[in-house]
C-alpha cells in the first residue's frame, strides 16, 4: 500500500470535523432542540427538560473521558476507539426519528440523544489527541482553525439541506423554499423534521470514510492486559499532580467554565429563540446559517491569529465577547430590547438576535479552535490522549452546571430570559482563571 502523504493525513483529520459537526448544528442547537420545544409546547418546560437531559449525558462523559483517554495512551490504536464511539454516534442520532408528535416517549428520545452525544464527545477526544502528530507547535494553530472552519462548512451545508428539503413549518407543512418534504415524508407527522436524526447519522457514516482511509495512529498498539487498572492509576496520579502543574491546572479550570458557558449558548440558543421570540424551526435554522458562516470565517482568522500571537490572547478576546453577548441576550425579547418597549410586530428583536447569533458563531468557532492548540501546549507529549481526556473532563465536569442551572433558574422564575443568566458567571470565571495560564505551559 502506498504511503499516505502528510497533506492527506491533515485532510483526513479535517473530515472528522466535517462529519461530526451536524450533531451540534442540527441536533443540539438549530433543528431538533426547537422541535422538542414544539412537541412539549411550553418553552420554559422544554428548556428545563432539555437541560436535565443534556446535563445527565455530560456527567457520564465527565466520569469516563480521562480514563478512556489514558487507556488509549497505554494500549495504543486510537482509531479502534474512534470506530466504537462512531457506532454510538450513528445509533443515537438515528434513534431520534421516533420523536413523533403525540406518540413519543421523551425518556427514550433523551436516551438516544445521550448515546449519540456521548459517542460524539468520546470520538472527539481521540481525534483531538492526534492533532500534535500533524505539525509543529506553530503549524497546529492554523491546522486546528482550518479544521474547525471546515467542520462549520459541513454543518452549514447539512443545515441548508435540512431547511430547504426536509424540515417543514408546523403551520404550512412546507420547507424554507416552499417545497413538500423530500421522499414523500408526511408533514402532518413532522417526518421531514424528524429526518434530521437519520440524516445526521448517514452524514457521519459517509464522511468519516476519508478519515479512516487517510488517518493513521503513529503509536503502535500494545497488549491491553491490565490497561484499565493502569489507566485508573495514571489518571489518579495525574489528577493528584495537577496542583503542581499550575498552568495546566489553571487552564483546565478556566476552560471548564468558559466552554460550559459556550455549550450552554449552543444547547439553549434554539430553544430560547423558539420560546422568547416565538421562532419556528425554519426561523431558528436561518439563525443557524448566519452563526455557522460567521463561525467558519472567524475560525480560519483565529487560526492565523493563533499562529502569530499564540492561543491565549485569542481565547481571552473570545471570552470577553461571549460575556457581553450573554448579558445582551437577557435584554432581548419580543416585547422589549434593552428596556425599550417594542411595538407589536417589530422586527428589531429578530434582527438583533440574528446579530447575536453571528457573534456567538464567530467567537465560538475561534475559541474552540484555539482551545485545542492551547491544550497541546499544556499537555505532556507522551500522554496526549489522556490530556484530551482531562480536557473533556474539564469540559464536562461542570457541563451539568450550565444546563442544570439554566433548568433550575428557568423552572423557579418561569422566565427563559432570567433562566440564561448563569452563563454570564461561567464566562467571567473562565476569564479570571486564564490569568494563571502560561502561553506555552510549564514546559516553557
Amino acid at each position: 500500500m502506498a504511503e499516505i502523504s502528510h497533506r492527506k493525513r491533515i485532510w483526513g483529520w479535517w473530515w472528522f470535523d466535517w462529519a461530526s459537526q451536524p450533531y451540534n448544528t442540527l441536533l443540539i442547537t438549530f433543528i431538533f432542540a426547537p422541535y422538542i420545544k414544539e412537541l412539549i409546547g411550553n418553552g420554559a418546560q422544554a428548556q428545563s427538560v432539555w437541560g436535565f437531559g443534556i446535563g445527565s449525558a455530560g456527567l457520564i462523559i465527565a466520569i469516563l473521558a480521562p480514563i478512556l483517554g489514558s487507556m488509549a495512551d497505554i494500549s495504543g490504536n486510537r482509531l479502534r476507539w474512534i470506530w466504537g464511539f462512531s457506532a454510538m454516534y450513528v445509533v443515537g442520532a438515528f434513534g431520534l426519528w421516533w420523536a413523533a408528535p403525540g406518540d413519543f416517549n421523551l425518556i427514550i428520545i433523551l436516551v438516544f440523544f445521550a448515546i449519540g452525544m456521548i459517542g460524539m464527545e468520546f470520538a472527539t477526544i481521540f481525534t483531538n489527541s492526534i492533532l500534535p502528530d500533524l505539525g509543529t507547535k506553530e503549524e497546529i494553530g492554523p491546522i486546528s482553525g482550518n479544521g474547525w472552519a471546515f467542520g462549520y462548512l459541513g454543518g452549514l451545508i447539512a443545515l441548508v439541506i435540512m431547511l430547504t428539503l426536509f424540515a417543514e413549518s408546523a403551520d404550512t407543512g412546507k420547507t424554507l423554499i416552499g417545497l413538500d418534504p423530500l421522499f414523500g415524508l408526511d408533514p402532518a407527522q413532522r417526518e421531514g423534521t424528524r429526518a434530521v436524526g437519520p440524516l445526521t447519522a448517514i452524514w457521519y457514516a459517509v464522511f468519516m470514510i476519508p478519515f479512516f482511509l487517510w488517518v493513521r495512529d503513529p503509536k503502535p498498539a500494545a497488549p491491553p492486559r491490565g490497561a484499565l487498572r493502569k489507566a485508573l492509576a495514571d489518571v489518579g496520579q495525574t489528577i493528584r499532580g495537577l496542583p503542581r502543574n499550575r498552568s495546566l491546572f489553571a487552564y483546565l479550570a478556566s476552560s471548564m467554565f468558559y466552554r460550559d458557558g459556550l455549550n450552554g449558548m449552543y444547547v439553549f440558543g434554539g430553544i430560547y429563540a423558539a420560546g422568547v421570540l416565538e421562532w419556528s424551526v425554519v426561523d431558528t435554522g436561518v439563525f443557524g446559517i448566519i452563526a455557522i458562516i460567521a463561525g467558519a470565517i472567524f475560525a480560519m482568522l483565529g487560526g492565523r491569529a493563533d499562529k502569530r500571537f499564540g492561543p491565549k490572547p485569542v481565547i481571552t478576546v473570545s471570552i470577553t465577547v461571549l460575556t457581553l453577548v450573554a448579558i445582551s441576550i437577557v435584554f432581548i425579547s419580543r416585547d422589549s430590547v434593552f428596556g425599550v418597549a417594542m411595538a407589536e410586530g417589530s422586527k428589531l428583536p429578530d434582527i438583533l438576535f440574528y446579530l447575536v447569533g453571528a457573534t456567538i458563531g464567530a467567537a465560538g468557532g475561534t475559541i474552540q479552535a484555539a482551545s485545542r492548540t492551547m491544550m497541546v501546549r499544556q499537555a505532556n507529549p507522551g500522554h496526549m490522549a489522556q490530556a484530551f481526556g482531562l480536557y473533556a473532563l474539564a469540559g464536562k465536569a461542570t457541563s451539568f452546571i450550565a444546563p442544570l442551572s439554566i433548568g433550575v433558574v428557568t423552572a423557579m422564575s418561569g422566565s427563559q430570559q432570567i433562566g440564561v443568566t448563569p452563563l454570564v458567571a461561567l464566562f467571567l470565571l473562565g476569564l479570571v482563571l486564564l490569568v494563571w495560564v502560561k502561553p506555552d505551559g510549564e514546559r516553557a
